[in-house]
């Protein structure tokens, strides 16, 4: 699936990557200030969590909860190899069975043995972006 949408449309397409996703991992792909964090913010929203949502850069990963669940938001933009993704326990988040959205996920992927999902966003034109969403598993 792929969708070209403007920042003003991102609940929308927010609203799309939930009915489309067919894992509760969802990886986020794309260059720096893509919007990547801005369409996990309106995803934490739109699953009922009011906590404010920021980058995890520093802490790799921040948790929301909603009256039902937790959602975990990882960054992983300055993790350096696997072995730091097993010291703080990835396997734990992602076999959950709840939400985990992950930024910068190039060193998660080959662990992946289960379903997920990628979302990868580029800049079009002006301000323009196109994201496309795979199902894996």
């Amino acid at each position: 699936m792929t969708i070209n949408y403007n920042l003003d449309d991102v609940e929308s397409v927010a609203k799309k990557i939930l009915e489309q996703a067919t894992s509760k991992t969802i990886l986020f792909e794309g260059d720096m200030g893509v919007g990547k964090t801005t369409l996990i913010k309106t995803l934490v929203k739109l699953l009922g969590s009011n906590d404010i949502v920021s980058s995890p850069t520093f802490s790799l990963v921040n948790e929301y909860v909603t009256d039902e669940e937790s959602i975990y938001h990882f960054d992983l933009y300055r993790v350096e190899d696997e072995d730091e993704l097993y010291d703080f326990g990835i396997e734990t988040y992602i076999y959950s069975d709840q939400y985990v959205f992950v930024e910068w996920p190039s060193l998660l992927k080959p662990l992946l043995q289960d379903d997920y999902t990628i979302v990868n966003i580029t800049l079009s034109e002006n301000t323009a972006r196109a994201l496309t969403l795979k199902n894996f598993g």
